[in-house]
């Protein structure tokens, strides 16, 4: 029997800190890769993502291995909070060994969530802030909290139809040792369904507020053009084995498929989900390519349910928790 655990800092060497910054409804988490970092491969499969140090990860570059993960709000803004994310590994002496310096590897990706709150985005001391919480942190916050604070799902009618998204974290082990966790952030165009019976828990609302509009029915029935470009889910699948940049790659791909079975639609012209798969190689286990895949595609679909149901209602904006009578049943 294998073991379900809550964090994806059951991987050892995979610590995870948040900036939070309630006032403009945003933030940024960072996956830090202690003990030399760890190889990774990303996937993008929507149509509008945000991103940095994504093209150095294709198997066919130098480098293979990173030092952390940044996932941040603010759009391609959020972006500069790299910055203090790469001062951190420095201090600590992480990088890629060039002729006289080290050079801290740090892939970003990015959600748009300037729908609440004041304007603003994550800065690179707000990065810097992340990684000294993740040097101390011993849990993972869920919800609305680092890149998750601002996320919404279900947009297809506007922000004011839409509920809180959110951050969430999963994970396994399997009776060989090997560990295999998830984190994401869920700022979606499509709703969000039950993992167990297909039920939508999260997304669009009719104007009353009372019942789910399903936003597939919603387009297909030619009621509405898609034009809400405010999404994205991004991600983390981290292992404690050893696979190359290519197996990586491909772990990425089959991630994606637990987001496009409880995500409807996932993957659109205006979402940027992107995903990264990291190994940490603290293990001798043996980590073959279909299981991690197959496993990190069950758990970014808990992960996901676990961002929905850590979330909390701000200016308007419900949550799962704030209506049982959606929770009970979908009326269609």
């Amino acid at each position: 029997m294998n073991n379900y655990y809550i964090s994806i800092t059951n991987i050892p060497g995979i610590r995870i800190g948040h900036f939070t910054n309630d006032k403009c409804a945003t933030g940024c988490t960072v996956v830090l890769c202690e003990n030399g970092g760890a190889t990774c491969g990303v996937d993008i499969r929507g149509g509008a993502p945000g991103t940095r140090e994504t093209a150095l990860l294709a198997p066919t570059c130098l480098v293979d291995k990173v030092n952390a993960i940044l996932l941040t709000g603010g759009s391609a803004l959020g972006l500069a909070a790299a910055d203090g994310v790469m001062r951190y590994c420095q201090e600590q002496g992480y990088g890629f060994s060039m002729a006289r310096k080290k050079i801290p590897i740090v892939p970003a990706a990015v959600i748009y969530d300037f729908n609440l709150g004041e304007d603003g985005a994550p800065s690179a001391q707000d990065g810097y802030e992340a990684c000294l919480q993740a040097a101390c942190a011993t849990e993972v916050a869920e919800g609305n909290v680092g890149a998750g604070t601002g996320a919404l799902v279900g947009k297809v009618c506007g922000t004011q139809q839409a509920m809180r998204g959110g951050l969430g974290t999963a994970a396994m082990q399997f009776q060989t040792g090997l560990k295999v966790g998830v984190l994401v952030v869920v700022n979606t165009f499509g709703d969000v369904r039950s993992d167990e019976d297909n039920r939508i828990i999260a997304g669009a609302r009719t104007k009353d507020g009372n019942r789910f509009i399903d936003t597939v029915k919603y387009i297909i029935d030619g009621t509405k053009t898609t034009t809400q470009s405010s999404n994205t889910l991004i991600g983390v699948v981290a292992i404690n084995a050893h696979l190359g940049k290519t197996e990586l790659t491909k772990v990425a791909q089959m991630a994606h498929v637990g987001v496009s079975q409880v995500i409807t639609p996932a993957h659109t012209l205006y979402d940027g989900d992107t995903l990264f798969a990291l190994a940490t190689g603290e293990s001798e286990v043996e980590a073959d390519v279909n299981l991690v895949g197959i496993a990190a595609a069950e758990l970014v679909k808990k992960a996901i349910q676990r961002a929905i149901l850590k979330s909390v209602g701000r200016e308007g904006i419900p949550a799962y928790s704030d209506f049982s009578n959606l929770k009970k049943e979908y009326n269609g």
